[in-house]
């Protein structure tokens, strides 16, 4: 399988996030990759694909922010990485305001994704790995891996949180759209509901989307990833939702596959993209399931047997030491 990853991706370095009431350093860091690629070996660079398949996802005022965020906040006299500490939770003045901290509230929804000095370029690189992986695909690729980090799938088009600034995978399905797809489908298997490719595509029919997850009555995000939200207007039923308890293995797992895979097939999509988180693992140090390195094989091969042309997008992972054997076991299955 063709793998493609951006030195670039490294830069990207907050220094704390706020975890469980007090300030921790950063899960996701650079280690995350380095043990992804060494796993796999060769991967190649991507190309620059520019900013407008980017604006077919996001805002541009949105962009804008990302790009100015930490300058803007170093130049208002704060040290470290620009964080929020408010947010609107009811509107009751614009949300066009200037001042950064206001600005910073607008644009996240939780406390969890500082904005550092490179995360604007280290955020474009990611999205543009998993645009030439598609591109790949696109060309006659029966399947291929983007190295993606930061990682995509919470952030929504106007919004950050949980790690992740540009939604690398809608970004792909968008671009996979333009380029004469007519149905994308979106199986997201991180240990946490992709919240912001959710609220991108939970109005359209030409994307399903479908998560496999923690349940979102005990884990993060809490306010997406429910049973019951199925979609809306002309993407009423083009979501579908499969929360499990905290200690799921592959027992309790592949039902749930089961279900994600039928689903998948009867809306019969010229494309698949595979969120792919391996926080799953039982040994991850922020999640609660309990699948080991073996499952991830057979898993990819049960998800390989939809025969359906297939983008594998990487979203989290934090156990560092088993991070990229299991990444690596993974798309073995494929």
């Amino acid at each position: 399988m063709r793998s493609f990853f951006d030195p670039r991706q490294l830069a990207h370095s907050p220094e704390v996030e706020l975890h469980n009431g007090a300030f921790q350093p950063h899960a996701e860091h650079g280690g995350r990759v380095r043990s992804i690629a060494s796993a796999l070996g060769r991967t190649e660079e991507p190309a620059d694909h520019g900013e407008a398949p980017l604006l077919r996802v996001h805002s541009p005022a949105y962009l804008d922010f990302l790009k100015s965020a930490w300058r803007e906040w170093r130049a208002a006299g704060r040290p470290g990485d620009a964080a929020a500490y408010a947010w609107p939770v009811v509107r009751r003045r614009p949300i066009d305001l200037d001042r950064i901290d206001a600005r910073l509230g607008r644009y996240s929804f939780d406390a969890s994704s500082p904005i550092a000095e490179a995360t604007w370029d280290s955020a474009y690189w990611s999205a543009q790995t998993a645009l030439s992986a598609l591109e790949a695909v696109l060309a006659g690729e029966r399947n291929a891996f983007a190295l993606c980090r930061p990682p995509g799938h919470h952030c929504g088009a106007d919004y950050l949180g949980g790690y992740c600034y540009l939604n690398n995978a809608a970004i792909a399905a968008e671009a996979a759209l333009a380029a004469g797809r007519r149905r994308i489908a979106i199986l997201d298997v991180d240990y946490h509901h992709g919240n912001g490719t959710q609220d991108v595509f939970y109005a359209s029919g030409d994307v399903l989307f479908v998560s496999i997850h923690a349940d979102p009555r005990t884990d993060y995000p809490y306010y997406w990833g429910h049973s019951d939200e199925a979609g809306e207007g002309e993407g009423e039923g083009s979501t579908l939702n499969l929360p499990l308890p905290r200690g799921a293995g592959r027992t309790d797992y592949e039902p749930a596959l089961g279900r994600a895979l039928e689903r998948i097939a009867a809306f019969a999509p010229d494309l698949l993209i595979c969120s792919f988180g391996a926080d799953t693992f039982g040994g991850d140090p922020i999640c609660h399931f309990a699948l080991e390195g073996c499952d991830y094989p057979v898993l990819a091969r049960r998800i390989a047997s939809l025969a359906l042309p297939t983008l594998v997008v990487m979203e989290g992972g934090y156990a560092v030491d088993a991070l990229g054997a299991n990444v690596a076991a993974f798309l073995s299955g494929f």
